[in-house]
């Protein structure tokens, strides 16, 4: 499993970079993963957004979705000369209703489907997960603690790949990523935040605690502050997991191996 990282500034990029977005590839499978400021462009660096599978949609706050509009006009220009058969399926919440009413609304370029209504299913500890099937990719969801709301999702297939998205410590979240061999955790601020982020996002350190509490192979850090430095972010990350951890980079794809190597 490949995860190509088109984006992972938050809640507005850097100069030249990209608010959230991911592309998840597996056996043939391509999900874009969080479609952020900048993503859809960075997407087309490596792959024909026609060869989508799927779009997941975490949660409808504008650093996470807003390049779903520019993709809308790709994909109905594309289905409009033919090189493209069907819309592509995007799953995301339910709320707000405004936003996923208009997304529904865009049916020459979207399946949308929410994710509160697929199907249940349990994992361990007894927690009840959403469950889709792409291709070979089984994918979960369990809720998120922000201020919308959202999903953590958890992507199995040649390995198990766990997304927090934006969100507090949750036992939902520590079970989903629970064995993961690649985990990418928000780390939206340094030890300072952690008052005024309190019950909304994970700072560095928190994001390497709850990677250690799941027991996760890797751990990369994601969704930084544009004026924070990702170092310092990553050591104060790598304190809290007890072992290394990889502040990821635009344009990086990330591979789960025994030795941990990117390419």
């Amino acid at each position: 499993m490949r995860i190509t990282v088109l984006g992972c500034w938050g809640p507005y990029p850097r100069a030249g970079g990209a608010c959230s977005g991911y592309l998840v590839s597996d056996g043939g499978v391509n999900v874009m993963l969080e479609a952020g400021s900048g993503a859809l462009s960075r997407l087309m660096e490596h792959i024909n957004f026609r060869s989508l599978d799927a779009v997941i949609v975490t949660h409808l706050h504008h650093d996470h979705y807003l390049d779903l509009f520019p993709l809308r006009h790709a994909l109905e220009g594309a289905r409009k000369d033919g090189s493209r058969d069907k819309p592509v399926k995007l799953f995301i919440p339910p709320r707000p209703g405004g936003e996923f009413s208009l997304l529904s609304s865009y049916n020459e370029a979207f399946k949308v489907k929410a994710i509160d209504t697929l199907i249940e299913e349990k994992i361990a500890g007894g927690f009840t997960v959403q469950r889709l099937d792409i291709g070979g990719l089984a994918v979960r969801f369990v809720p998120t603690k922000h201020l919308l709301p959202g999903y953590s999702v958890s992507f199995e297939g040649t390995s198990k790949f766990v997304f927090s998205s934006d969100t507090a410590r949750t036992d939902e979240l520590v079970a989903l990523a629970a064995g993961a061999d690649l985990f990418l955790c928000e780390a939206s601020g340094l030890d300072s935040d952690a008052g005024h982020m309190e019950g909304a996002h994970l700072t560095a350190r928190q994001a390497g605690e709850v990677g250690r509490a799941a027991g996760v192979r890797r751990l990369l850090i994601t969704h930084f502050w544009p004026e924070y430095d990702p170092a310092e972010l990553g050591a104060q990350a790598a304190a809290g997991f007890g072992g290394p951890v990889t502040a990821v980079r635009e344009g990086q794809t990330y591979i789960y191996t025994p030795i941990a190597n990117e390419g």
